[in-house]
């Protein structure tokens, strides 16, 4: 009898280890998701010197570059929100996911003035997708009331990520 009660304490606590690792494995590529999200706002400013010499832009194609990522963005973040509402949130953060990545590797690719422009609106949308999904996939992978007050003290990533912005928009 006790060795039959050990072995289903034992199980329990194996499986309850096995989904806190993988709790913690959805924590760090959410936590990448919205790295790659709020890096591509700014890193692009890195690549326009180049971009304006390897592909002729114009400085109004360079601002379009650069805004047409973020105001796609922040106008298609609520419908984001919403579409993860109806289809659910690790949906529409793969969804989201596929589209950014697909489209950075397009924008890479580009040979011609009017490709990185358009795609970067292209980036926008998936970033718009994958933004508003991260902490609801968060929330739903640590359920115990421990794991979220250990995951919280740390801080969530869209508190670290609407901070970011700030200094990137000061600085020269």
């Amino acid at each position: 009898m006790a060795t039959e009660q050990f072995e289903t304490i034992s199980t329990a606590r194996g499986d309850a280890g096995t989904a806190n690792g993988r709790a913690w494995l959805v924590l760090a590529l959410v936590c990448a998701c919205q790295f790659m999200v709020i890096l591509d706002s700014s890193i692009v400013n890195v690549a326009l010197p180049t971009i304006r010499g390897a592909l002729g832009f114009s400085d109004t194609g360079l601002a379009w570059v650069v805004n047409g990522y973020l105001l796609t963005f922040a106008g298609f973040m609520l419908l984001g929100g919403r579409a993860a509402d109806l289809f659910g949130p690790r949906r529409m953060l793969a969804a989201g996911l596929l589209v950014f990545s697909a489209s950075s590797l397009v924008a890479g690719l580009a040979n011609r003035s009017g490709g990185p422009g358009g795609i970067r609106v292209a980036e926008g949308v998936g970033a718009a997708m994958m933004a508003p999904c991260t902490l609801a996939v968060i929330n739903t992978a640590f359920t115990e009331p421990g794991e979220r007050a250990r995951r919280s003290a740390r801080g969530p990533p869209p508190v670290v990520s609407a901070a970011w912005p700030a200094p990137s928009s000061v600085a020269p």
